[in-house]
């Protein structure tokens, strides 16, 4: 896997102070996506253990909240591999912190039985996440007063709520 950028001071992807990943790759291609350069399996650096380990300990101060994954696409298959063991070892060095993933397939679309962008990593990728933002950007429902999203169609899941409920849940007051 690649990567295009790294932000170690992030307050627009997700609550509180974050450092997000942007992971390279991306067959949805949105129309006016703000990155198409991340579309790119190839785009940027390679994810190497001395990434990880780098990203590891920018969210060792106590001032940051959590980790963001973005992209690019952080649930193409091939990504999703790749973020999987990384992603247990974040849960498991840094428990207290909360892990939100930006995602252009939906949570119905990660979570049915079969088919593209589903893989074996699927099911146990979401159960480490807090939140899934899901949805293609749509232009047309561009919203810029919208909190940690860019169009009106997609949605701020919580996923323990939905785990704890078995029922889609939503960040409360931040439905669509």
């Amino acid at each position: 896997m690649y990567y295009g950028g790294i932000k170690d001071c992030d307050i627009a992807n997700g609550e509180g102070v974050r450092v997000s990943l942007f992971v390279s790759g991306c067959t949805n291609r949105c129309p006016h996506c703000f990155q198409p350069e991340t579309w790119d399996f190839s785009y940027g650096r390679p994810f190497t253990p001395e990434t990880e380990e780098h990203i590891l300990s920018l969210l060792a101060p106590d001032y940051i909240n959590g980790l963001t994954l973005l992209g690019g696409e952080p649930f193409e298959p091939e990504n999703q591999r790749t973020l999987l063991p990384f992603i247990r070892r974040v849960r498991e060095r840094c428990p207290k912190k909360t892990i939100w993933a930006f995602s252009g397939f939906t949570y119905e679309e990660l979570t049915k039985s079969a088919g593209h962008p589903r893989c074996e990593a699927t099911g146990t990728l979401l159960d480490l996440l807090d939140v899934l933002v899901d949805g293609r950007y749509v232009e047309e429902q561009k919203d810029i007063s919208l909190r940690f999203r860019g169009s009106a169609n997609q949605r701020l899941i919580d996923l323990n709520a939905t785990r704890e409920t078995g029922r889609l849940c939503f960040l409360p007051g931040r439905e669509r």
